[in-house]
């Protein structure tokens, strides 16, 4: 009764320890757990006591009571908790009250109401006192159970459990002992003195009993425990046989015995009646078993004399019991023991006993011994529930028969005389002689009773029945094979003998009972073909008939001639329908004995042929008797209903048979026995409705009715005709359906019923035929269409499938649904009375139909709608979910849902009613707008919501459920398989329910607020502030059992589909937002869930491994989420422990407890770090889950087919293909079903009949076929779904959870593990190709974090040498993962580009571990030789590097393949990422292998031809409003892997060659420059997406960075590269006009024009043209214009730089950006210092081309050496030369400065303090606060970053500045020395001078003069001092050594000797 897990905090002595003993026993004895035996040792020993002292309570005591008293003010101590507790006062009086009740110890009682109250939410609706007495009881029942238990595994000679030897040696041992301390007698006493009625009083004087369910519970638990003791004891005397004061004793107790009101026994005395048949059972040494012998020796019947005498002397006994019928059952058994003993060697001692069994014999029969059997024994309802009380009245019937014939004859010699008496006084008219005994009678009709119930299918009757020779054809070949005949055993013969001669011999007032103990015989599938040959042979042949021999009277030639002449006789009295007499027929009718002996004929025909398929044929295909024919036509005779209602009867068993039915279809019709067709004269209806109105509505009984239903629905079961009735009215079934529905059904409530029970039979008998019809109708478009029928000349409408009126009944509010959903009220309210009542199984049953109605419409409603819609015919139907909201008529409120819900609380009294019931909610559940108002009605009554909310968790809760027992077909199984399946219902629902919005019923049934936000739910354990059970709790409970033993959740072995489904909801809890906080809480807190599943991982279900899967996908996902949860929220420990436990490779210490396991930790851990092989590896947890996911999957191989073809059966297939609830695509079997079948019929002619059962065979294969497909997409869509978890969990852990969690070298580790071990499970030659996308993702985040996690142990590495940081992980290991790398990428060969995306992003991450990372430049290196720098040791970087390429190359043309196709087409991401391999690659290639491929297997040369299809791409990227950026991305990737190329020397001429260059003069986007300003308004909010002249500089950019490269690299071909890239600047001159021109000098500007400046200075010179050659002179002139053009600007430009703006543009950057002003304003110097230097190169390049000496050099700038005010037009002055070099010398020692400072830094980072720490971090972490949110290690991490960034900076502007500085002296001089010394200045007058063809207009000396003095005084001695001072610092450790002092020198010379 109470299946709850028993805490260990309340152990009442009572209860809780009794519960353990009983699932002790019950697991070792029936569930046959293997480890239960030890178990079971240790509980039997402790509980030895409570079988000893059976049933006996603790006593009461004066001094228990004052401690009691005294527990509210001092405390008391309760077992099992620590410290003692104050108790209230209003318990102890409870407690007194339970001890004076019980008569138990009141501590004993303390405890029980303890765990009452423990209890209590298990309990909903009763208080603890309450549940304290149903603990009480069940204490006691757990005792009695493991009695009978312990007993029943005995060995013995009646049955046997097959249980281990060790386990049948300790409980027989066990019970032997008992039962020697008398345990029969204390048996007896429990029984005869506990009676539910005397405590029920005593329990009503304390207020014990609560409401209805309590009183049923505690009285069932009462009856239960009598019962189990009772069967104790029975299953004692089955095995091992009692002594002889057990014997007596329970004969004097059988002595006492009285029966119940109706005459039976009770259950209890039953089964002690049945202890004593079996003491005295010696049939059984008849039966040759093995250990006959022994079980002889241990019978004292043979042994013990003493014995015999005693049990004889006490049954000879004169003195009559209470029951004088039992004493003759007991006497009889006894006598028949004796006659087989008399008959034994071992008897002939007892001969004085054995004389008397004939006198006991007689005295049983005189005691009515069989009337007894028959009334007393067969009516008690238990005795058909147990085989062996069948078995054993069995054996007493046939020992009878066969062992006493002389008795027998008597008997029969008695009938016979009295038959005669009785006919005497017949025609004599006289009194009956009152001596008539009908022994023989009683006999026959036990016979017929005993055999016709056959619970257990034993089919006992057949030993009646002796083969003959002529049924056993095949016997007479067998014993021609040598096989002689076996004899059937002597008793079978006699007994066969017995039947036949009976029959021959029958006097007539046997006649009846002989019939009915036939009927009894002929059940059972042989049975009754033996009796069928029987009544067949007895019948005189055809030429006997014609002598006038009369047959047999029992037999059919009998029968039927008989029945054909009542037919002839009343058919002449048919009278006319419309005359007056109808109503009282004549009397010359039939007797009343004759209706008698016709029932039982009848009966007996309907068992023979309901069994005997065979039998139903002959007889019905015979000419002469026609028996449907004969029975039609009586029933339209007048004769009485009960004798119709046989007929009736007869004819559905008939109908069983296809073949009869369609004939018997038409038959009906045509006698028209309901009236369906009206003669135009006639008043009123005829036929059974007449009947139905007038006759058994005022008999007020109904035979007739219900056995036409039943006919009808025989009939719909096996063929429905379409065309009944056609000719005569519109064909059809619909007449009956009216009848049936309108005089049946709806007037059934209104009716009077003489036998309550009937009412419901009725109802009953007519649901069932609806739910037929409904539940094989499919609605079908034509249902839909109206057609016509012509009936004698005029058109009517054809009727519709029956079912699909009724669903049209059911979706509208007829009354046919308001009967139906009245019905479930009724029902409901009668189950709440828990009161039996008359015909309770039948209303439960149409209940149940009632349910299957409302399940089926809501399951076919959704296609009906959908029909109806588009046929636009003129029905009107709502929908059933709508209709069930409406109003009730009885309660005046909503509440069919609730009513229907209602079913699930009565789940352990009608399960199916309960499956239905969640069946129905389910279907609800999915609409959204009816979930609201559920809520609403579940819980608008607090009562009916308590008990709502308890039904759902007790069908959650059911211990019996179990999945898939399709071993057993056992009624149990059954039971157990619908319990289950309401639980799988009930979850669905909740998942379901789930995903709608709040409020929701899962949400209700979960315990979560539905009043309040969601989120502020509280949850508690039940019972915790009046918290109640809720599903929630179920569920976890279901999880939890079995999660503490090392075997795991029991649930996911046993039931592993509900399991799976539990897991579900749980992280659909925990998964919804709204949900996640409460539940997480909760299951952290109170339950410790996941730990504790986690801890079980994985589970390996051989038999169902698509569950297993299901259940670790849940719960990993689950898993991730409290790992990201506990991260967020900073609960280390938490987060420490579940990563400790899924990522360890230590086996885990089991903790002692606190404070013990310190020691020990620390002994391991000194021993593991000094011997670590002495500590044994263990899979770490993530990767035995891995294991556990099977990467194969066995396809199903092509259908073979003979007759179908393929094609069209595979478009078939998929055309049944649906998505079901889980989102997998299958298809639907029934469906394909119906249409192969449908197809298969729809053939024609004698070649397809014949064929027909090799096309079944066929269409059975094809279904085997797709049952295998559903279940590999099955399977596939699981391991996809575990796969997908597994990553999710794996990223969580390495990305979510704080990183310090995991030492690097350990993460390291984890990582390759898992990439190995992934690697290898998908290069298995049979993965399935649909894991592979997900493993590539997996590989992807997996390599990545690889990548991460080695990157910042780099950087870990303190001050300025680096750690490799793969230190931790072996070389050889990355060697395997870059392997394993590369052959996933070849394995995936052609397909799969967007899975290889996934692992060109692992293989990108991968090579850049052996990337060395940037180091500080501290301008030291250039000082070593170079000599130093070849021989210096290979550092680990170049190592690896180099072994990594080695192992790419190894794998030669095939990879180059893979990566350059995926490079040039295919989908965008993959295209980049393969773009980025490759340059990856090319830029370790030092052997260049890899360009040789790519060059010559023409991928260059595609990839350069495809920047022509771009250009139209990117420009409409330059539009206001861009559409996807995806061309802009692309081309980025094309352009870096061409400048990869270009950085050598043979790439560089290779790409001229392929016409990089003209490819790129054709683009037109670079002319679409984009107006800076008018788009600023049109900004992308979020940033992501650049604004246009970004994204115009994003593809401007590379392409002069190309350029550059290209520039750099061509030494031999440079004038063609050069000459290209000038024509390229030349084509797009305007737009490179308006670059050089540009106004706003932003950041992005001022890259524009570093590359720009450098390419100009590369190839605007004037030599670039004569390289063209062929150039006619006017291109030449516009050529030349150009690049005087490109002079003009650059030199204007350097003006612009060198001079004012250059502070204001600083400025204006710092302003624009504060927050990145730092680096911001670094970049712009660099950027800026570089446009200079570009130009000065420019200069010096000009000056150098012009001419080798200064004489003949042109002029750049004009000879004013004064510092350059505004911006005059001419061309720029040479004092800006000067400025410039001024400036560049004080930035020089600036940046200087600051790289000094930098370093030091760097180099004592750990004694920075903190505030520097936070400023240099400040320009890394983004946002407000950044810096104060990362951790101290993190944030000298950062500062390490951003100084060596900061170094490095400064050491590329040290290198600028001093090239600057470097060409600035030198332009400087070139033209001092052209005008000091080459200069002829000239007269203002000339004007035609040859310096005007430099470029330059006039000098005169006054110029001349004071350019000398102002260079003079600005060239001063501090500036040379500075000059000469950088080149100490700078130039002579990069080697140039004496450049600049040169040049100082020369300059000094040339100011000097002027002066001079």
């Amino acid at each position: 009764c109470i299946n709850q897990y028993i805490p260990k905090k309340t152990r009442a002595s009572l209860w809780g320890p009794l519960k353990e003993l009983w699932e002790t026993v019950d697991g070792a004895v029936l569930r046959r757990q293997s480890e239960s035996i030890h178990l079971l040792d240790l509980q039997l020993k402790k509980h030895k006591p409570h079988f000893l002292s059976l049933f006996k309570n603790p006593p009461r005591s004066a001094e228990q009571r004052e401690k009691v008293r005294k527990a509210s003010t001092e405390g008391i101590a309760i077992q099992g908790q620590q410290g003692s507790r104050l108790l209230p006062e209003q318990l102890l009086t409870e407690a007194f009250i339970l001890s004076d009740l019980f008569d138990i110890g009141e501590l004993s009682a303390l405890e029980l109401l303890l765990a009452g109250e423990h209890q209590q939410p298990h309990f909903p609706g009763l208080t603890r006192g309450l549940v304290a007495v149903l603990l009480y009881w069940d204490g006691k029942l757990c005792v009695a159970n493991s009695l009978r238990t312990l007993i029943q595994s005995r060995h013995g000679k009646t049955f046997t459990l097959d249980l281990s030897g060790e386990l049948v040696a300790l409980t027989t041992r066990f019970t032997d002992e008992l039962m020697s301390q008398g345990l029969t007698k204390q048996i007896l006493t429990l029984v005869s003195e506990i009676s539910v009625t005397r405590e029920f009083e005593r329990l009503q004087k304390e207020r014990g009993l609560g409401n209805e369910k309590h009183r049923k519970e505690v009285s069932d638990l009462i009856k239960e425990c009598r019962r189990a003791l009772a069967d104790s004891l029975f299953s004692w005397a089955c095995q091992s046989p009692l002594t002889k004061d057990d014997t007596l004793a329970l004969i004097s107790h059988l002595e006492t015995v009285t029966a119940q009101a109706d005459g039976s026994l009770d259950g209890v005395n039953l089964a002690l009646v049945m202890a004593l048949l079996y003491c005295l059972d010696v049939s059984f040494v008849e039966q040759g078993t093995e250990d006959r012998e022994d079980l002889l020796q241990a019978l004292p019947l043979l042994t013990e004399r003493q014995y015999v005498s005693a049990v004889h002397n006490r049954l000879m006994d004169g003195q009559p019991w209470k029951l004088p019928g039992l004493q003759a059952v007991c006497r009889l058994a006894w006598a028949l023991s004796l006659r087989v003993l008399s008959q034994l060697p071992q008897g002939s001692a007892l001969i004085e006993f054995t004389e008397a069994d004939e006198a006991l014999a007689d005295q049983a029969i005189l005691g009515d011994v069989f009337l007894f059997i028959k009334e007393g024994m067969l009516g008690c309802e238990s005795f058909a529930q147990e085989e062996f009380y069948v078995r054993r009245v069995h054996s007493l019937i046939t020992d009878f028969l066969a062992l006493m014939p002389m008795k027998v004859k008597q008997l029969c010699n008695r009938a016979d005389e009295d038959a005669r008496l009785v006919h005497m006084s017949l025609q004599m008219d006289s009194e009956l002689p009152p001596s008539l005994r009908k022994d023989l009678d009683h006999l026959m009709i036990l016979i017929g009773e005993f055999y016709s119930k056959d619970t257990f299918g034993l089919e006992l009757g057949l030993e009646f029945w002796c083969p003959t020779e002529s049924l056993q054809h095949t016997s007479l070949q067998g014993s021609y094979l040598g096989m002689a005949l076996q004899r059937p055993p002597h008793k079978q013969v006699v007994l066969s003998k017995f039947v036949r001669q009976m029959g021959d011999l029958l006097p007539s007032t046997l006649y009846i009972s002989y019939l009915r103990m036939l009927k009894g015989l002929a059940n059972g599938p042989q049975c009754a073909h033996y009796c069928f040959s029987l009544l067949k042979t007895n019948g005189a042949t055809h030429s006997d008939n014609i002598q006038g021999v009369s047959g047999s009277p029992v037999s059919w030639e009998h029968f039927f001639h008989s029945l054909m002449l009542y037919h002839e006789n009343l058919r002449r009295d048919l009278p006319n329908p419309d005359a007056a007499h109808y109503r009282h027929p004549p009397l010359r009718g039939i007797t009343q004995r004759e209706l008698e002996g016709l029932t039982s004929f009848l009966q007996l025909l309907t068992t023979i042929i309901t069994w005997s398929e065979n039998a139903r044929l002959a007889l019905c295909e015979h000419p002469q008797w026609t028996p449907v024919v004969v029975m039609l036509g009586l029933l339209q005779c007048s004769v009485p209903p009960v004798l119709k209602a046989e007929l009736l009867h007869c004819l559905a068993a008939f109908g069983k048979s296809p073949e009869i039915a369609a004939s018997l279809w038409q038959s009906l019709e045509y006698t028209q026995i309901l009236q369906t067709v009206r003669a135009p004269g006639q008043r009123q209806a005829a036929g059974i409705e007449v009947e139905l109105n007038e006759i058994e509505s005022s008999c007020e009984e109904y035979p007739l009715t219900r056995s036409f239903c039943h006919l009808i629905s025989t009939l719909v079961e096996s063929s429905l005709p379409v065309n009944l009735g056609a000719g005569l009215r519109v064909p059809g079934f619909q007449p009956y359906l009216n009848f049936l529905r309108d005089s049946v059904f709806l007037p059934f409530p209104t009716r009077a019923y003489r036998r309550p029970a009937e009412k419901w039979e009725v109802a009953d008998s007519v649901l069932e035929v609806f739910h037929k019809l409904l539940r094989d109708y499919e609605p079908q478009p034509s249902d839909f269409v109206q057609e016509m029928v012509e009936l004698q000349g005029e058109q009517l409408p054809a009727h519709k499938p029956p079912g699909h009126s009724i669903m049209f009944h059911l979706l509208n509010d007829s009354p046919m649904l308001g009967l139906c959903l009245s019905l479930l009220e009724e029902g409901v309210r009668q189950l709440d009375a828990y009161a039996p009542f008359p015909g309770k199984k039948h209303l439960e049953s149409a209940v149940l139909r009632c349910l299957c109605l409302l399940d089926l419409t809501l399951q076919k409603e959704a296609v009906f709608m959908d029909l109806l819609r588009e046929s636009q015919a003129s029905l009107l139907v709502s929908p059933l979910e709508q209709l069930l909201q409406g109003v009730s008529p009885q309660t005046r409120r909503a509440d069919h849902i609730v009513n229907i819900a209602r079913y699930l609380y009565h789940s352990s009294s009608n399960p199916e009613a309960a499956f239905q019931s969640a069946k129905i909610l389910r279907r609800i559940a999915n609409y959204p707008n009816i979930q609201i108002r559920l809520v609403g009605d579940f819980t608008h009554d607090q009562a009916v919501s308590d008990k709502l909310m308890a039904g759902f968790v007790e069908c959650l809760d059911n211990e019996e459920a179990e999945e898939g027992t399709e071993k057993g077909d056992g009624e149990r199984e059954k039971v157990a398989r619908i319990r289950h399946e309401t639980q799988i219902h009930i979850l669905n629902l909740l998942i379901t329910s789930l995903e709608l919005k709040t409020p929701n019923l899962a949400l209700y049934l979960l315990g979560y607020e539905v009043k309040k936000p969601v989120s502020s739910t509280n949850l508690q354990d039940p019972g915790v502030l009046g918290c109640p059970r809720s599903c929630l709790h179920a569920i976890l409970s279901l999880l939890q059992r079995g999660t503490e033993k090392r075997s795991g959740p029991v649930l996911t072995q046993q039931a592993p589909h509900l399991a799976e489904l539990c897991y579900q909801v749980i992280y659909q809890l925990c998964a919804c937002p709204e949900t996640s906080g409460p539940t997480m809480r909760y299951l952290r807190t109170s339950q410790d869930f996941l730990f504790s599943h986690l801890r079980h991982l994985p589970f390996i279900l051989p038999s169902n491994q698509i569950a297993a899967l299901s259940q670790m996908s849940w719960l990993m996902k689950t898993a991730a989420i409290e790992l990201r949860v506990t991260s967020l929220n900073r609960q280390r420990s938490h987060t420490q422990r579940l990563v400790s436990l899924l990522l360890d490779d230590q086996p885990h210490t089991q903790h002692t407890a606190d404070g013990e396991s310190g020691m020990e930790e620390e002994t391991r851990s000194v021993s593991g770090f000094l011997h670590f092989d002495t500590v044994s590896k263990v899979r770490r947890k993530l990767l035995s889950v891995l294991d556990a996911i099977d990467f194969s999957q066995d396809m199903p191989e092509l259908l073979q087919l003979d007759f179908f073809e393929r094609t069209q059966i595979e478009q078939v297939i998929s055309n049944c293909e649906h998505v079901n609830e889980q989102g997998h695509t299958v298809c639907n079997v029934k469906l394909l079903h119906r249409v192969l079948v449908a197809e298969v019929n729809a053939l024609q002619g004698m070649a397809a009949i014949g064929q027909r059962p090799l096309l079944m065979e066929e269409v059975n294969s094809i279904l085997q076929q797709v049952v295998e497909r559903n279940r590999v997409r099955r399977s596939l869509s699981a391991k996809r779904h575990a796969l997908q978890s597994w990553r999710s969990l794996v990223e969580t852990l390495l990305t979510a959870c704080p990183a310090d969690l995991i030492p690097a070298d350990d993460r390291q580790l984890i990582i390759r593990d898992l990439l190995l071990d992934l690697h290898d499970k998908v290069l298995s030659e049979d993965a399935a190709g649909e894991l592979m996308p997900i493993v590539a993702g997996a590989v992807f985040t997996l390599t990545a974090q690889l990548s991460q996690s080695v990157l910042s142990e780099q950087q870990q590495g303190a001050g300025l040498e680096t750690s490799s940081g793969f230190a931790s992980i072996a070389n050889s290991a990355l060697h395997l993962i870059l392997r394993k790398l590369l052959d996933f990428i070849l394995c995936t060969g052609g397909g799969y580009q967007r899975l290889r995306a996934h692992l060109y992003g692992s293989l990108l991450y991968y090579l850049q571990i052996a990337q060395k990372p940037e180091e500080p430049d501290t301008l030291q290196t250039a000082g070593n030789t170079m000599w130093e720098r070849l021989t210096a040791p290979e550092d680990d970087f170049s190592k690896l590097q180099r072994e990594n390429l080695a192992i790419i190359e190894s794998y030669g043309k095939a990879l180059m393949e893979v990566v350059c196709r995926d490079a040039c087409d295919g989908h965008e991401i993959s295209r980049m990422l393969a773009l980025a391999v490759l340059d990856r690659i090319l830029s370790i290639d030092r052997q260049n292998q890899w360009l040789v491929y790519v060059c010559n297997s023409g991928y260059l040369r595609s990839v350069v031809e495809s920047l022509r299809q771009d250009d139209i791409a990117l420009q409409t990227l330059l539009t206001p409003q861009p559409p996807l950026l995806k061309p802009l991305y692309i081309y980025e990737s094309k352009m870096a892997l061409l400048t990869r190329v270009a950085k050598t020397a043979q790439g560089a001429v290779e790409l001229l060659r392929c016409g990089l260059v003209a490819q790129l003069t054709e683009c037109q986007v670079f002319d679409m420059v984009p107006d800076s300003d008018a788009h600023s308004v049109m900004r992308d909010p979020s940033g992501f997406i650049p604004s246009p002249m970004d994204r115009y500089r994003q593809i401007l950019l590379p392409t002069l960075r190309l350029f550059q490269v290209i520039l750099t690299s061509t030494t031999i071909n440079h004038q063609q590269g050069a000459a290209q890239v000038l024509q390229w600047l030349i084509v797009h001159a305007d737009t490179i006009d308006s670059l050089l021109r540009c106004q706003e000098l932003s950041m992005g500007a001022l890259q524009e024009l570093s590359l720009l400046t450098g390419i100009i200075s590369k190839t605007a010179l004037p030599g670039a043209l004569e390289m063209g050659g062929e150039v006619n002179s006017s291109a030449l002139m516009e050529f030349q214009g150009h690049i005087n053009r490109f002079q003009r600007l650059c030199l204007s430009l350097l003006g612009r730089l060198a001079g004012s703006e250059r502070e204001r543009l600083l400025k204006q950057a710092e302003i624009a950006a504060p927050g990145e002003s730092a680096e911001r304003r670094e970049e712009m110097e660099v950027a800026m210092q570089q446009v200079c230097a570009n130009i000065m190169e420019y200069c010096q390049t000009l000056l150098l081309q012009s001419s080798a000496q200064a004489q003949f050099s042109i002029c750049l700038f004009s000879p004013s050496g004064s510092e350059p005010a505004g911006r005059d037009g001419g061309p720029p002055s040479l004092g800006l030369v000067l400025f410039l070099l001024k400036t560049s010398t004080a930035d020089f020692f600036r940046f200087h400065q600051s790289h000094r400072q930098s370093l030091g830094k760097l180099q004592s980072l750990d004694q920075l303090p903190p505030e520097e720490l936070k400023e240099l971090c400040q320009g890394l972490v983004s946002g407000p606060g950044g810096v104060e949110k990362i951790s101290s290690v993190q944030r000298s991490l950062l500062a390490k970053r951003r100084l060596v960034q900061l170094i490095n900076n400064r050491a590329k502007l040290l290198a600028l500045c001093s090239y600057v500085i470097e060409t600035c002296l030198f332009v400087l001089w070139r033209h001092l020395e052209y005008y000091l010394l080459h200069c002829t200045p000239t007269d203002p007058k000339d004007s035609l001078l040859p310096g005007a063809s430099r470029g330059l207009s006039r000098i005169s000396q006054q110029d001349l003069d004071l350019l000398k003095s102002d260079m003079a005084a600005g060239f001063g001695e501090a500036l040379q001092r500075k000059l000469l001072e950088v080149e100490g610092l700078y130039s002579q450790v990069r080697s140039r050594y004496t450049f600049i002092q040169a040049l100082v020198r020369r300059i000094r010379g040339l100011l000097r000797q002027h002066k001079s």
